[in-house]
């Protein structure tokens, strides 16, 4: 069916994230990788730059200039830029085929709205697809990761992206429970934030709580407590400022958001079937998507549930590999596909 279809151009996965969208085109894989962010000049409305080029703008661009990121806590905040994002994304996967009109499927949270799933359609109807298709975030996510969804044994991922944690019991194809909470990467780095204010007068910028999450954030302690400088400007003098914090300060700062992702699995683990309970224990529960990167989240969650955790090779693409997969046998995986006639 695929090559009746080859020359309408090649289908694709996008993984529309809050922070970075994947996309996965039939037979080559993961093209492209980007941050989910749109530089535009608010005088003119003109965009200027789309991806690495505007995230590198963030807190750095003059008045009439904004760095816009079109989707907040997994769903789409800004359509008209996500649109535009969108179709960028896809014109650039098909330079040589401009008129190309794919299909396309789309990872969406599993706690969407039907209007929020209708909004993530229509960009990429406007983009310029054929037909897109919706599949959801931890089912993708199981798939890329390697879980034997299909079976009849109960798998459990815990996707950690940047806006939304996507915790889901899947067997047989299907979603049994699933918990989706606004938590994820941008809250860390809100928390960093926040504490850098209250307790040393410092204003931060985003890119800057981001490096210190990844430098020495972590779920729990570590052998070794590392240290790091933060710079940023002080409230009181307004002049440039420079503090060393500890792992120890981090870990305090961001105890709540860590919290709320640990509650979230305990949730779903609650609404759990008896039969597949029993299946958890055996395979264990896969953390996925970037914040499952996290140093001692592993051992936090492990600590808390009592489970084997295991942190999934490729966490960062899980989640658009395992709809690469859908686009690569679409027969095989309709089943997981949240299908919806475009009206």
């Amino acid at each position: 069916m695929g090559s009746k279809f080859a020359f309408l151009g090649r289908d694709m996965a996008v993984d529309l994230g809050t922070a970075n969208t994947l996309v996965y085109v039939r037979g080559r894989g993961i093209v492209l990788n980007e941050p989910s962010v749109v530089a535009i000049n608010t005088s003119t409305g003109k965009i200027l730059a789309i991806g690495i080029e505007a995230k590198r703008m963030i807190g750095r661009t003059p008045n009439d200039v904004v760095a816009v990121r079109p989707l907040r806590n997994g769903v789409i905040a800004d359509f008209d830029v996500a649109e535009r994002m969108l179709r960028y994304f896809i014109q650039r996967v098909h330079k040589r085929r401009p008129f190309a009109k794919p299909r396309i499927v789309i990872a969406a949270p599993s706690g969407m709205t039907g209007i929020e799933q209708r909004a993530v359609k229509e960009a990429g109807y406007q983009a310029g697809a054929r037909r897109v298709y919706i599949v959801e975030e931890p089912m993708a996510a199981a798939i890329g990761a390697g879980l034997p969804v299909h079976e009849p044994t109960g798998n459990m991922v815990v996707d950690i992206g940047g806006g939304t944690t996507e915790v889901a019991i899947i067997s047989m194809g299907g979603v049994v429970t699933c918990q989706s909470v606004k938590v994820g990467g941008d809250e860390l780095d809100q928390a960093i934030i926040n504490f850098a204010k209250k307790e040393y007068a410092l204003m931060l910028g985003e890119r800057t709580a981001e490096e210190i999450k990844m430098s020495i954030g972590s779920a729990c302690a570590l052998s070794e407590e590392r240290h790091a400088e933060i710079r940023g400007r002080d409230l009181v003098s307004g002049l440039p400022k420079t503090v060393i914090v500890t792992a120890s300060e981090i870990r305090a700062a961001t105890e709540e958001p860590v919290n709320a992702i640990v509650d979230a699995v305990k949730t779903t683990l609650d609404k759990c079937p008896p039969e597949l309970s029993g299946d958890l224990m055996d395979r264990g529960i896969a953390i996925t998507g970037g914040g499952a990167l996290l140093a001692g989240l592993d051992e936090r969650l492990r600590d808390e549930t009592g489970m084997p955790i295991h942190r999934v090779d490729n966490a960062l693409d899980s989640v658009v590999l395992g709809s690469g997969k859908c686009v690569e046998d679409f027969e095989a995986l309709q089943q997981v596909l949240v299908p919806e006639p475009r009206h």
